[in-house]
């Protein structure tokens, strides 16, 4: 990929130029860095949008950073948050720090890109260093942050800490002293920030680069609590049939974003097949894709299902199939909605019991029977 395709695809914008970011590039072999703060266990396929854009940067030999918010994670980025994130612990951070970098081996080459970790510098910060930073920065332009002034409107509270956040994350690239932050859209305020930091400190310009915002399967922004995400701890077989569930209108973006290859023209359910096996290639390998191919077209394509997923005995329906989605609410919903079928019949009762051997469907991507492991 040359380095007009790296500054345009899944971009949404840079700042405070991209022709001045390519001129840059041309003189020099620059430094810059994606951040990502290890909230959660799991990783989704939105997150990769940036991922494999750093990678990008990485394999035209420039020198790439991926790191991990360690001290950052502390605060919590309030960015496009309705409430203030719950505090966070040591322990949690390690292990999603630890498991994050092997979800992500599939697209990232750790013999090009660097592993950094902010808690290095920012847990070494003493009260006259907090204040110096804070010095820099105004705090109307801080309390003026859309999702602030929205949460204030409702009632919300925002927490001083809170406030702290940007400051925090933009000293990062003073600290690292880089060229170039990498970010989604939802970043571009606490980038921004650090762009003036750096201009401040360092003296020194920071380009800012922002990728588009990616939709889940059903088009609405990728979430946990909306049940529409890819993982990538997904299995080969519910990948790519997620992959396969993604609306017709969206396969231009995932093309763009998740692949190097441009959307063929094909109809729709061949074009698909062909996203949904080169995602699912990069992160199980060609002969797992593959198969995962060919159980789709017999599943869903000749209406074989194959109920070979096991599913422990619960004390109910919605306690068996919230195993499965990892969520009392999504197993709710599913319920409710008749997207749960048992023995081929749709079973909308909450409290129904099951016995040992059942065969149930969750929506149409999961097939498996009911097993008691206590006998």
């Amino acid at each position: 990929m040359d380095i007009d395709e790296v500054l345009t695809r899944g971009v949404e914008q840079i700042l405070p130029s991209r022709e001045g970011l390519k001129q840059l590039m041309a003189k020099k072999k620059i430094k810059l860095y994606l951040g990502i703060d290890p909230t959660a266990t799991n990783l989704h396929l939105g997150h990769t949008v940036m991922l494999r854009k750093l990678q990008q940067f990485a394999d035209l030999g420039h020198e790439a950073i991926l790191l991990f918010g360690t001290g950052t994670v502390l605060v919590g980025d309030p960015s496009q948050r309705t409430t203030g994130r719950k505090l966070i612990t040591q322990a949690e951070i390690d292990k999603n720090v630890a498991t994050w970098k092997d979800q992500v081996k599939p697209i990232i080459d750790f013999n090009k890109v660097k592993i950094m970790y902010n808690a290095e510098w920012l847990l070494k910060l003493n009260l006259r260093d907090i204040i110096k930073i804070a010095s820099h920065i105004s705090a109307v332009q801080l309390f003026k942050r859309e999702m602030f002034q929205r949460r204030l409107k409702q009632g919300d509270t925002v927490w001083y800490h809170e406030t702290m956040y940007p400051l925090l994350q933009g000293y990062d690239s003073v600290v690292m002293d880089v060229d170039l932050e990498l970010g989604g859209t939802d970043q571009t305020f606490n980038m921004l920030v650090g762009r003036e930091l750096q201009q401040k400190i360092n003296g020194r310009e920071k380009f800012v680069l922002a990728g588009k915002m990616i939709m889940g399967t059903d088009g609405q922004p990728m979430s946990k609590t909306s049940g529409n995400c890819i993982w990538l701890t997904d299995s080969a077989q519910d990948m790519f049939a997620k992959l396969m569930a993604v609306r017709d209108e969206l396969m231009p973006d995932y093309f763009e974003f998740f692949t190097d290859k441009i959307m063929p023209e094909a109809e729709p359910m061949e074009a698909k097949k062909q996203l949904a096996l080169e995602i699912t290639r990069q992160f199980h390998g060609q002969n797992q894709a593959q198969a995962a191919q060919k159980r789709f077209e017999q599943t869903f394509q000749k209406r074989e299902p194959k109920f070979e997923k096991k599913i422990q005995l619960g004390d109910n329906l919605l306690y068996t199939v919230a195993q499965i989605v990892k969520s009392n609410s999504e197993a709710k919903r599913l319920i409710k909605q008749g997207a749960v079928d048992v023995n081929g019949m749709p079973l909308k009762e909450l409290i129904a019991s099951l016995k040992t051997g059942d065969k149930i469907k969750i929506g149409k991507k999961w097939f498996g029977k009911v097993i008691d492991e206590t006998h």
